[in-house]
């Protein structure tokens, strides 16, 4: 693929985790990368890794609940790397606590990043898709959506985001743009290390203990996470919009 022809792609939540993993294979796969997170500095380290690698990569800083800030972010990507036709949702945060003791501010801040993040994403960047006839959005969804102790708000914004995959496919899909969603299952991040914390339990023994209730008897990676998003956002792919893969080890039911 030439330059002329690179596909950009926008990684949200890009500078940790699952968001770094993906970058960097996204930029392997040959696309240029926008890294976006909240913290623009943050996202040195995976720019710095795709340019030694020979790729191309741009951070910007978002903050993706805020519908000015995305507008500008998405201009930028536009501008300096070419228009995006790649969106990986992936920006998340957690605010856990059962229900009676979840405030408002808890269940907001997970809806604001979560939802209505990847709904000024994809509104955004869905300009730019339609004009190239070409578009791959993919949003991360999670297990949790399936219902989990002290996650009323990540539970319900993770399934919600199955349904606003579903409708993006509905809608787009005759412009060339597909969109489905990617549910993990316990991968290990700076966010299941919270978890950890939060339960009162050391990190490895909480690994150990997720291990021995998935069938692979493995607590999954971020780059497994990165290869399932890698297959959506591929070329080959266009065939397959509004699913919901879960790439969590196993069955979860």
């Amino acid at each position: 693929m030439s330059t002329t022809e690179q596909r950009v792609a926008i990684v949200t939540g890009g500078a940790r985790g699952i968001g770094a993993a993906t970058a960097v294979r996204l930029a392997a796969e040959g696309r240029a990368v926008a890294v976006l997170d909240l913290d623009e500095s943050a996202c040195a380290d995976v720019v710095e890794k795709i340019t030694a690698a020979g790729g191309r990569a741009l951070a910007v800083g978002c903050d993706v609940s805020d519908a000015e800030q995305v507008e500008a972010a998405v201009a930028r990507v536009a501008d300096e790397l070419g228009a995006p036709t790649v969106l990986v949702n992936n920006a998340g945060v957690l605010r856990d606590n059962l229900l009676f003791k979840m405030s408002d501010s808890d269940w907001d801040t997970v809806m604001n990043v979560h939802l209505r993040g990847a709904f000024l994403m994809s509104r955004a960047c869905q300009k730019h898709m339609v004009d190239a006839g070409f578009g791959r959005i993919v949003n991360l969804s999670s297990s949790s959506a399936l219902g989990n102790r002290g996650q009323a708000n990540y539970a319900a914004a993770k399934a919600g985001l199955q349904g606003f995959t579903k409708t993006l496919a509905k809608e787009l899909g005759k412009f060339g743009i597909t969109a489905n969603a990617v549910a993990p299952g316990f991968i290990v991040t700076e966010m299941t290390a919270a978890t950890a914390a939060r339960v009162g339990m050391d990190f490895e023994d909480f690994q150990k203990a997720a291990a021995s209730q998935i069938p692979v008897q493995r607590v999954g990676r971020p780059e497994d996470i990165a290869n399932a998003i890698a297959f959506f956002t591929g070329e080959e792919a266009g065939f397959v919009s509004g699913q919901v893969m879960y790439v969590a080890g196993g069955p979860l039911n």
